[in-house]
């Protein structure tokens, strides 16, 4: 039975358990299901302590499958009485023994970037930036190949597989010793210049090496003595007040990669996605907060797009 089989024979096995989810209105104020739920959750094997096993792509896919059916709950970390979607994520991986933070803002900022859903790998993380009143991430699911993820949707539905779409953010939380094949290996950067800088740097502070090298190819075409007509230098193209406050020297390329991966990754962990934070870096990470996402600037809004292009290139 091939993966999206067994995923569709667990849906027909736990509604036949459950019958029909039970109605939104039958959660109370702390969010508690009825002990039907329960009872059916733990005679399915989700209750109790989980033994934790060998973290592999397959097994952090078959584990998210025994919560298909479970009933969302906002809050919730325990199947028997529903999970949220960030629930769902940090039990699956604490199940094969791998510890997530509780919020998907803050799971975002774990494993590894990956550049694109052309490069994800079943039971990497596929984050989303689905509110538009404020910024940052604030949906997660377990990615399980052809496009499809497991995911906690909302109130009144169950854990269920939907399709992906567009995600905000992908990160890789499985390490590389778990068998995923050559495509999850670090990007090749072979003949762009300062690659070593940019891959030393990436594994040093988290963040993509072909996102620097993009975002150097952006900002100075390579050119590590370019100067702005703004006045931004170097390499990475930072401004002397934010060079100064970083402690780079920005017409040093080592200097200034180091700072750029730096302030790359405290932005990431800031909005919780790399295309907001690269949006931050070109206009500023208060720009970014006032509008509550990436601003309505052309330039900004290219820049963020062209190095994202670039990036998946390198990767």
């Amino acid at each position: 039975m091939d993966g999206l089989s067994s995923v569709q024979s667990r849906i027909t096995q736990i509604q036949a358990l459950v019958g029909s989810p039970a109605p939104a209105s039958s959660t109370g104020a702390t969010g508690a299901t009825g002990s039907s739920w329960a009872a059916v959750a733990a005679a399915a094997g989700l209750g109790g302590t989980p033994t934790a096993t060998t973290a592999s792509e397959s097994s952090v896919v078959a584990d998210a499958q025994r919560y298909l059916g479970v009933p969302y709950r906002w809050g919730g970390t325990d199947p028997s009485t529903g999970l949220d979607c960030s629930g769902l994520t940090q039990r699956v991986f604490a199940d094969l023994g791998i510890a997530l933070p509780r919020t998907a803002a803050e799971q975002a900022t774990t494993g590894t970037p990956v550049a694109s859903l052309a490069g994800a790998r079943p039971g990497d993380l596929v984050f989303f930036d689905n509110s538009s009143s404020r910024a940052g991430i604030d949906h997660v699911g377990v990615y399980i190949g052809n496009g499809q993820m497991i995911a906690a949707p909302t109130e009144g539905e169950t854990v269920r597989v939907q399709p992906v779409g567009s995600p905000t953010a992908i990160r890789r939380v499985l390490p590389p010793s778990t068998g995923a094949s050559a495509t999850t290996s670090a990007p090749s950067l072979s003949g762009v210049p300062y690659a070593g800088l940019f891959a030393s740097a990436g594994a040093k502070y988290g963040v993509s090496p072909a996102v620097l090298a993009a975002m150097a190819s952006q900002e100075s075409g390579f050119n590590a003595s370019a100067v702005s007509p703004a006045g931004a230098q170097g390499l990475m193209q930072f401004m002397p007040s934010t060079a100064a406050g970083l402690g780079v020297n920005p017409l040093d390329p080592a200097s200034s990669v180091d700072g750029a991966a730096r302030y790359l990754s405290g932005l990431t962990n800031r909005f919780g996605s790399t295309s907001l934070a690269l949006a931050a870096y070109n206009a500023g990470p208060g720009t970014v907060s006032r509008y509550g996402g990436i601003p309505p600037y052309a330039e900004t809004q290219n820049y963020v797009r062209a190095v994202t292009s670039k990036a998946e290139a390198y990767a």
